[in-house]
């Protein structure tokens, strides 16, 4: 595991396999960085699916509200949730979207971002300027490349428990 610098701006994501240390960039992001401080400590992150993960781009999770299953079937297309707190304003960056690094899902409309976001397999740069990066894997990047293929996977991987290291 990394050395932690900054507990306080540091997410530990458990899965199947291992530990994630993410790196929050409150300094570029401080929105983002406080919605997912805000999620993570109220818990809505904790077993929720990768529900989108596409070989060699990335693997997108943080749809709170999917995995609420009736019978074994999901009532709502994964990927269309968010929490119930508002929408965050785009913090675009010159930070590009490398191998690591954390997005911020959204739909069409720049400001949108809510809960959702993604970890970039490899360089993804088309995406600068487009996408908030706000955070960084800084250990247990083997653990994000095994996450489960599939848009969805039949069983997809999940997060186990999500929290800011200040409080672990």
């Amino acid at each position: 595991m990394a050395k932690i610098k900054d507990p306080e701006n540091t997410i530990l994501i458990e899965l199947k396999n291992g530990t994630v240390t993410v790196e929050l960039l409150a300094d570029v992001a401080p929105l983002h960085t406080a919605r997912m401080k805000d999620l993570a400590r109220s818990g809505q992150y904790d077993n929720v699916a990768f529900h989108r993960v596409i070989e060699g781009f990335m693997a997108q999770t943080g749809d709170v509200q999917y995995g609420d299953m009736e019978d074994g079937f999901n009532l709502r297309m994964a990927g269309t949730g968010s929490s119930d707190l508002p929408d965050l304003t785009a913090e675009f960056s010159k930070l590009p979207h490398d191998r690591g690094s954390l997005g911020a899902a959204r739909s069409q409309n720049p400001n949108s971002a809510n809960s959702q976001f993604f970890i970039n397999f490899s360089d993804n740069n088309f995406l600068n300027g487009q996408y908030t990066v706000y955070g960084r894997v800084i250990s247990g990047m083997e653990h994000v490349d095994a996450i489960q293929l599939g848009e969805p996977a039949e069983n997809p991987d999940r997060m186990i428990s999500v929290k800011v290291a200040a409080d672990a």
